[in-house]
């Protein structure tokens, strides 16, 4: 099916009065570990809407964490630096790390909201709790290493427990979600995370989907399986695009090739069909993935604002 056509078939096409987002992912470290500040990220945002070819539309950024790096609570300082570049914010709390941790995460978000006041609070779209924690609890997860990760039961008692700390405050009624991948969000156990959501992340890869053939051919096919899977639990509730890209550079996984020339093919044939239709968040800006410093997913490199391809749709 041609793009237009999935997005119709799943329901997924915006209506003139919906509001959706285009944006990138924004972590709390640069790549080597260290912390950002203010400047950082303030940079970023700008740079994100002052892409080459992209018209500005770059407004909105996901973040992983509320915490600013290198404290317990204190809110992130890319919170400020939303306000100070009118940038929109999916919030992020980290749900993997265990309940005090988590505790911390909603101290920082409440004292964000006291803090900066509607001027914060106007640009929150939603508020994610956790991201991929079960899938990296999942079997397959485990297998692959993923990480400690978080089960389902633990993901719908930190919604709750958001829920009832959000109430009386100027972020009650934000919508509160949780971000994970599709093969997580159809197992059965999960089915309560989705119950319980008022909007569902979609994190698809196509570029590490090596149990089928997954080159740059069917890249765009693999995609949208993956959002059918998570739109077919959703129940009508909205799917937000959190997380997709392809590498220019990295280990060739099974049939799919990381290259520039992949990369500008599968931006031009998914993200270019994404953005004004669904809110989504590319992956990313500028790399920041300690984990994976063999492979690059940024439209930037770290040091400069110049895409490493035409982003024009």
């Amino acid at each position: 099916m041609r793009l237009r056509e999935n997005l119709v078939s799943f329901g997924l096409v915006a209506t003139a009065a919906a509001q959706v987002y285009q944006g990138f992912n924004y972590d709390s470290t640069d790549s080597d570990g260290s912390c950002r500040g203010y400047y950082d990220f303030k940079g970023f945002f700008e740079r994100a809407k002052n892409l080459p070819g992209t018209k500005g539309h770059f407004t909105a950024a996901r973040l992983y964490t509320s915490i600013q790096c290198g404290s317990t609570a204190d809110p992130i300082s890319a919170f400020q630096a939303a306000i100070d570049t009118d940038t929109h914010i999916l919030v992020g709390l980290q749900a993997s790390a265990g309940r005090a941790i988590y505790e911390n995460e909603l101290n920082a978000l409440i004292a964000a909201a006291k803090q900066l006041g509607t001027a914060f609070t106007d640009r929150v779209i939603g508020i994610s709790v956790g991201s991929e924690d079960l899938y990296q609890s999942s079997a397959q997860g485990q297998a692959n290493n993923a990480g400690i990760g978080a089960t389902g039961a633990e993901i719908e008692g930190y919604i709750g427990w958001m829920r009832d700390w959000l109430r009386g405050t100027a972020l009650e009624g934000k919508p509160i979600g949780h971000v994970d991948t599709w093969t997580a969000w159809v197992l059965p156990e999960n089915a309560g995370v989705a119950a319980s959501v008022d909007f569902l992340g979609h994190n698809g890869f196509p570029y590490f989907e090596t149990t089928k053939p997954n080159a740059i051919e069917q890249a765009v096919d693999n995609f949208w399986f993956g959002v059918q899977q998570t739109e077919s639990i959703a129940a009508g509730k909205p799917v937000f695009i959190t997380e997709t890209g392809w590498p220019t550079l990295g280990p060739q996984q099974r049939d799919a090739i990381a290259s520039v020339e992949n990369a500008r093919s599968y931006y031009s044939q998914v993200g270019c069909a994404l953005f004004g239709q669904l809110t989504a968040f590319w992956y990313t800006l500028v790399d920041v993935n300690t984990a994976q410093t063999d492979i690059s997913f940024s439209l930037t490199p770290i040091d400069s604002a110049m895409p490493k391809f035409d982003l024009t749709c």
